[in-house]
């Protein structure tokens, strides 16, 4: 009984060490496993999410690049004057901008800066000596008699042969809703019903 005690009190020690061993090593493959797993589901969330970055940042330069481009004359009182490429939506201060700004005759109180411009149209920058009453884009069609159905308001489309206080509205309404005419076929889509 003895030897027996003596043989599980020597090697007892071995066998309680080596299972020690054993637990901690396997422990520690459970840690390195764990630690691989998220590691690498972190990678696969960063590399998704650059994807998405990465899609992100095409949409918002393709839709950059969907920006209409409108050409206009500048003409007058500015340093460089002649045909501007803009980008829709650009306004008069944009396109005397473009132009060089104006010239030290350039008498910028005779122009609506804020008025937003369309494919075709001709800006006079006028002097300060200019006698015209103003610079806008109007100002000629008004001395012509002619109307810009884009720019013109309720009294100036009561003019043109044809429409009516109503037909007015409803032309100034649908510009409003749809923006700028076009073209002179567009017209046609507005109801010229009488109320």
């Amino acid at each position: 009984m003895k030897k027996i005690y003596k043989y599980f009190k020597n090697y007892g020690r071995v066998i309680v060490n080596g299972l020690i061993i054993v637990v901690l090593v396997i422990v520690l493959i459970i840690f390195v496993i764990k630690n691989n797993q998220e590691s690498e589901s972190f990678v696969v969330e960063s590399n998704r999410e650059n994807v998405i970055n990465g899609e992100n940042s095409e949409k918002k330069e393709k839709e950059a690049e969907k920006v209409e481009k409108i050409k206009v004359h500048v003409v007058g009182f500015v340093n460089s004057p002649g045909l501007i490429e803009l980008d829709e939506g650009s306004r008069i201060n944009d396109a005397i901008e473009k132009a060089g700004g104006v010239t030290e005759e350039g008498d910028l109180s005779k122009v609506n800066l804020a008025y937003i411009l369309s494919d075709g149209e001709k800006i006079y920058i006028p002097s300060i000596n200019d006698e015209k009453e103003d610079g806008d884009i109007n100002n000629e069609e008004r001395k012509s008699g002619k109307v810009n159905i884009n720019n013109a308001n309720e009294e100036e489309l009561k003019k043109i042969t044809g429409i009516g206080t109503s037909t007015a509205k409803k032309i100034i309404e649908y510009r409003v809703a749809n923006g700028k005419f076009s073209s002179i076929e567009e017209i046609k889509n507005v109801s010229r019903n009488r109320r």
